[in-house]
């Protein structure tokens, strides 16, 4: 592992977990993850398999045949008797269903989430003509309802910053380990305000992969493409400070590279990061539900009430599609609009009495 990046040993691990989930499907289903390797990313290949294997499992509860015979022994001409209403039955099946006696429930994002995987799966089969049809094809995606964007006001990123500093606000236990991690937490979460970086983008990077000569950072996009993101002198001041502890820290074999360390001297992980952005938050807001994605929420507003721009915004939160970040700072463009309505005047004051 030593000599293997973060990225390339996340990989290795989702192609662990898919292959323990291809054991449990049918043989034809090889065909389709091999078929899309060269088009996805492990962590889609996975998600697609996660997805799949609900879809196996309403199969078998719902149809006789499929249910005596058993998930591994489905075959495509199982999936070519399915119509139109069976996966509309099982967008119906996704609001409420039971694995194991855990309850699980979907909204209208992750049915259409769902949905999108199992076209994928029914397109690739019929583009090589080994299905004489594709049944999700007349099947309607779920409307999707705007959410609120939630992210910090600008007086609320400095007192989560304060929060961080200080460490006045945490509970008791929580105050047992604020002096091993002030510095770290304190960089992390700069640093995510401050790019608007993933928290995956953030959790992977290593300490060679920083540039303080030109301010930059290299980091991996979720389609796998690296690039260089760029900080300011808030950002720089804060890495600073951590990594002159850090290089004090002896870290576990295999994870010396690593730019931010758990307790455990290991790379932390996304699942850490997102404990450590709510325990904080929850010191500056109970009304919010402030997460790592939230940061990045907050640092794209500022970079567009700023600049106006949303194609700088669009490449600087590595969206591929602009209407994606159009969609997410909608709001902004209204406010602005007000705010331009009193801005140019026709006639002098005295004109208009």
């Amino acid at each position: 592992m030593a000599d293997r990046t973060y990225h390339e040993q996340v990989n290795i691990e989702n192609d662990k977990k898919l292959r323990e989930k291809l054991r449990e499907f049918p043989d034809f289903c090889r065909d389709f993850f091999r078929g899309i390797e060269s088009s996805t990313s492990s962590r889609t290949r996975i998600s697609y398999a996660y997805d799949l294997g609900i879809f196996f499992d309403f199969l078998k509860e719902t149809n006789p045949e499929i249910a005596s015979i058993g998930i591994k022994n489905i075959t495509l001409s199982h999936l070519e008797k399915l119509k139109s209403v069976d996966i509309e039955e099982y967008l119906e099946y996704l609001k409420y269903y039971v694995k194991d006696g855990v309850e699980h429930t979907n909204d209208e994002r992750g049915k259409a989430r769902k949905l999108s995987s199992l076209k994928t799966f029914f397109n690739y089969f019929f583009k090589k003509e080994l299905l004489p049809n594709n049944p999700v094809l007349f099947v309607s995606t779920p409307k999707i309802h705007d959410k609120n964007i939630i992210r910090l006001d600008t007086d609320e990123i400095a007192m989560l910053l304060d929060s961080v500093e200080q460490g006045d606000k945490l509970t008791k236990n929580q105050k047992n380990f604020h002096n091993k991690t002030k510095l770290r937490d304190l960089a992390l979460l700069t640093l995510l305000l401050g790019t608007g970086i993933r928290v995956s983008e953030c959790v992977g990077i290593d300490l060679n992969d920083i540039d303080f000569k030109n301010g930059g950072i290299k980091i991996r996009r979720k389609g796998g493409n690296e690039v260089v993101i760029y900080f300011g002198p808030e950002v720089e001041i804060a890495l600073l400070n951590y990594i002159e502890e850090r290089e004090l820290t002896e870290a576990v074999e295999g994870h010396e590279n690593a730019l931010f360390l758990s307790l455990q001297r290991k790379r932390i992980s996304v699942r850490s990061v997102e404990k450590l952005v709510k325990k904080y938050a929850q010191t500056v807001t109970q009304l919010k539900k402030i997460t790592p994605h939230k940061l990045r929420s907050t640092y794209g507003t500022a970079l567009y009430k700023e600049t106006g721009d949303i194609y700088l915004v669009a490449d600087v939160l590595g969206h591929k599609d602009v209407n994606t970040t159009r969609k997410h700072y909608a709001a902004i463009d209204e406010d602005r609009r007000r705010y331009a309505a009193d801005k140019v005047h026709l006639r002098e004051e005295r004109d208009l009495l």
